[in-house]
């Protein structure tokens, strides 16, 4: 499925958390990458298309410095073959301990355009990949190769990252807190719902700010608080 202009707008302006509290509604519960988390903070939200990329544990025989040489090398190939617009989201096994990848391959993405990578494992050089426009996320710095304990296997199937599916395809949307994927197939649904939500959840704040208790303003269970909201929202334009 293709990521509309409008879904994508709105997906730029909602947080991570408010797209939960949408997800939930639905039953998904665990949508949110575990353990996963900015490199450096851009202030705005990474959105896109998933397009993964698997790794496997590493075995001494078959990892080694010569396989870059391959062109074909799963990992470069992922990075040369990922679509504009998308991010690459890797399956790292929740190993931090050796790079998924490093600050020339990430630049590499981003010059052809991805919109943003994600791994459950670590990012060597990660200082200069925070300076980088692109949004990246990780687990945590680290220097060693992955051919040191992981072997990349597989491009744009089915993995997991964190604890949670991705299925190639998957909308990913990355905050300054966190990552989470919306099945592809109600993205539209979820974006605008969760824009409605935004709006509310400003409404409330500012009465927050100003005084108010939360009871009956979040959640709103008292009729005056959704007067309130609508005329904020018209007097806002929200």
């Amino acid at each position: 499925m293709t990521l509309k202009p409008e879904t994508k707008a709105q997906l730029e302006q909602v947080s991570v958390a408010t797209l939960t509290t949408a997800l939930f509604k639905r039953g998904l519960r665990h949508q949110v990458i575990q353990d996963v988390r900015p490199v450096g903070p851009k202030g705005r939200n990474m959105v896109g298309p998933a397009f993964t990329l698997r790794y496997i544990p590493a075995r001494e025989d078959r990892n080694t410095l010569a396989v870059f040489r391959n062109p074909e090398h799963p990992q470069r190939h992922a990075i040369e073959t990922c679509p504009a617009g998308s991010v690459l989201v890797m399956d790292s096994r929740r190993d931090a301990r050796m790079a998924s990848a490093g600050d020339i391959l990430v630049s590499r993405l981003m010059v052809r355009g991805g919109a943003g990578i994600v791994t459950d494992g670590g990012f060597r050089d990660a200082m200069n990949i925070a300076r980088l426009e692109m949004p990246a996320y990780h687990n945590r710095p680290a220097s060693p190769t992955n051919l040191t304990n992981n072997e990349a296997i597989d491009i744009n199937v089915p993995i997991g990252c964190g604890d949670v599916a991705v299925f190639p395809g998957d909308i990913v949307v990355g905050d300054d807190d966190s990552v989470i994927v919306i099945p592809a197939e109600i993205a539209d649904e979820i974006a605008a719902e969760a824009t409605e939500m935004t709006a509310y959840e400003d409404f409330a704040l500012e009465q927050v700010m100003n005084g108010a208790t939360i009871i009956g303003l979040y959640p709103a269970t008292k009729e005056e608080n959704l007067t309130k909201f609508a005329a904020w929202r018209k007097a806002n334009n929200r």
